[in-house]
C-alpha cells in the first residue's frame, strides 16, 4: 500500500468522524435536512472570504462560511416561526437562494480562479494528498489532514466539555432552561460546529459526501440504541468503517471514492434498517404480526368467558361467530391450546383455570390501559411459547 493510499484513507476516516459527531445531535433534534442546507448555503461565505483575502487557504474562508451557515439556520427558523410554512419548506426556500448567490458570485467574479461549483459539490479524495502543508521547506503532509484533524479535536473537546448541556438541551429544552442551560446557545453552538465541519470537509470530499457522513452513520446508530453515548460510539464506528471500506470498493471498481463511500454508508444503513433487533423492519413486522395474534387471542378468550352455552363454544360456531377465516381461527385456537389456556372436549372449547386468570387480567389491562403491565403478563403466561 502506497503512501498516498494511506493518506487518503486517513483523511477519509478523520473527515467521517468529524462529521459523525455533530450528525448525531442533528438526527436527534430532527434537523437532518439542515445539514444539506448548510452544506450548500455556505458557498457565498467561501466566495466572499476569497474575495477579501485572495487566498483559498485562508482561515477567514472557514469563519465566513461558518457564519453563513449560522445565518442560514437563523433565516430558516425565522421563516418557520411565522407559522406560514413548515421547517422543510423554509429550508427549501433559504438554501437555494444563498447557494445561487454563491454561484452567481463565482460566475461573475472568479472565472480565472480554481473555485468551481463542481469541485465544491463533488470533491475528490484522490487529489487531497497532493495539496501539501509546507512549513520552512518541510513537508508536513496533506493540508486536509491537518484542517480536519484540528476540527475533529475541537469537536471532541467541546463534546466532552458540554456533553451534559448538549444532552439535556437536545432531549428537553424546557428542563434545560429551568436548570440554567441556554438551549439557544447550545443550538447555535451546534450549528456553528456543523458549519465549520462542513467547510473544512469541502476541499477533501465535497458537500454531497459531507451530508451523507453527517446523517447516515447517526441514523444507522439510532436504529440500534437509545443510549446517547453508545449512539455516538456506533456513529463513529460506522463512519470509519464506511470510509475505509468505501475507499477499497472504489479501488476495486476503479470508481469515485466519494461515491463509493456514500454507497457503503447506504448499504450499511439498509442492512441495519432491515435487521436491527428492535427497530429493524423485519423485527417491526414480526412484532406487528405478534400483536395482531395477541388481539385475536384475547378476543377469542373473552368470547369464551362471556358464553357458557356449548353451542356458542363449539369450534365450528366460533369461526362463524367471530367472523374469522378458517386458517386464522385454527392458528388462534392452536396457540391457546399450546399455552394451556383452553381445553377441547367433543369439539367444545372451554377455558382452563390458567386461561380464566389470563382473561381476567387481560380485561383489567384493557380497562386500565396500563402498557407497562402487558409484557410481564405475557411472560407470566408464557404467551407465544410452545
Amino acid at each position: 500500500m502506497s503512501s498516498p493510499q494511506i493518506e487518503i484513507q486517513l483523511i477519509a476516516a478523520i473527515v467521517a468522524m468529524a462529521c459523525a459527531i455533530p450528525g448525531v445531535f442533528l438526527v436527534l433534534r430532527k434537523m437532518a435536512l439542515i445539514s444539506d442546507a448548510i452544506s450548500h448555503a455556505i458557498l457565498p461565505g467561501i466566495v466572499i472570504g476569497f474575495f477579501v483575502t485572495q487566498d483559498l487557504n485562508s482561515p477567514l474562508l472557514i469563519l465566513l462560511a461558518a457564519l453563513t451557515g449560522v445565518i442560514t439556520v437563523v433565516l430558516v427558523e425565522f421563516i418557520q416561526k411565522t407559522g406560514l410554512v413548515k421547517e422543510d419548506t423554509a429550508i427549501g426556500l433559504v438554501f437555494p437562494v444563498l447557494f445561487s448567490i454563491g454561484v452567481i458570485l463565482i460566475a461573475k467574479n472568479a472565472n480565472d480562479v480554481h473555485l468551481d461549483v463542481d469541485a465544491v459539490l463533488l470533491g475528490e479524495l484522490a487529489f487531497a494528498p497532493f495539496d501539501r502543508l509546507m512549513v520552512g521547506g518541510a513537508d508536513w503532509g496533506p493540508k486536509s489532514l491537518w484542517v480536519m484533524g484540528s476540527i475533529l479535536l475541537i469537536t471532541i473537546s467541546l463534546l466532552l466539555l458540554f456533553f451534559k448541556e448538549l444532552k439535556v438541551s437536545t432531549f428537553d429544552a424546557g428542563l434545560s432552561s429551568a436548570i440554567g442551560i441556554s438551549p439557544v446557545i447550545m443550538h447555535y453552538g451546534l450549528m456553528s460546529i456543523s458549519s465549520i465541519t462542513v467547510v473544512g470537509a469541502f476541499d477533501a470530499v465535497g458537500a454531497i459526501l459531507v451530508v451523507a457522513l453527517m446523517i447516515a452513520p447517526a441514523a444507522t446508530a439510532y436504529l440500534l440504541t437509545e443510549d446517547l453515548k453508545k449512539m455516538i460510539a456506533l456513529s463513529l464506528l460506522f463512519s470509519v468503517v464506511s470510509a475505509i471500506a468505501g475507499y477499497w470498493l472504489a479501488n476495486f471498481l476503479d470508481a469515485s471514492i466519494s461515491g463509493s463511500i456514500a454507497t457503503t454508508l447506504g448499504v450499511i444503513f439498509l442492512i441495519v434498517y432491515l435487521f436491527a433487533p428492535k427497530k429493524g423492519l423485519i423485527s417491526v413486522l414480526y412484532r406487528q404480526k405478534q400483536q395482531k395474534i395477541e388481539v385475536s387471542l384475547i378476543t377469542f378468550l373473552l368470547h369464551l368467558n362471556r358464553h357458557e352455552e356449548e353451542r356458542e363454544r363449539h369450534i365450528n360456531h366460533l369461526q362463524e361467530h367471530i367472523n374469522w377465516r378458517e386458517v386464522r381461527a385454527r392458528t388462534v385456537l392452536d396457540l391457546a391450546e399450546k399455552n394451556n389456556l383452553v381445553k377441547i372436549k367433543n369439539d367444545v372449547v372451554s377455558l382452563t383455570t390458567k386461561g380464566l386468570t389470563f382473561t381476567e387480567k387481560s380485561l383489567d389491562y384493557i380497562i386500565n390501559n396500563k402498557d407497562e403491565k402487558i409484557e410481564p403478563m405475557k411472560e407470566d403466561f408464557f404467551l407465544f411459547r410452545g
